[in-house]
């Protein structure tokens, strides 16, 4: 099974926007409560759509540059990249079948 990646300011572009697969890139930090909630929800989707989706996560503590490039000002983030572009920007904690929804659309848009 699939579990979340971890990227770094130094590895963002070979794995995120080089990606051959979409990429969410969770935005977070360990003293963020929002983002211990979200957390679990992000392991069941990387392991659910292992093979379509890649979950990629960037303690923006250590890594700012890649958050300040990005625009990130509160935290979790949740940045969707396809094609070495943002696709999708989510911020905060939501359920799960809300983020689903969300991200579906660029999921589903046929195999490229």
């Amino acid at each position: 099974m699939s579990k979340p990646i971890v990227v770094n300011d130094d590895t963002f572009e070979a794995a995120v926007l080089k990606a051959d697969l979409p990429t969410l890139v969770d935005f977070w930090a360990v003293w963020c409560g929002p983002c211990k909630m979200i957390a679990p929800v992000l392991e069941e989707i990387a392991a659910e759509h292992e093979g379509k989706l890649v979950v990629a996560k960037l303690d923006v503590d250590h890594n700012n540059a890649s958050a300040i490039k990005y625009g990130v000002m509160s935290i979790p983030t949740l940045i969707l990249f396809k094609g070495g572009e943002q696709v999708e920007r989510l911020v905060g904690f939501m359920p799960k079948a809300t983020l689903l929804a969300k991200l579906a659309p660029h999921l589903n848009a046929g195999s490229e």
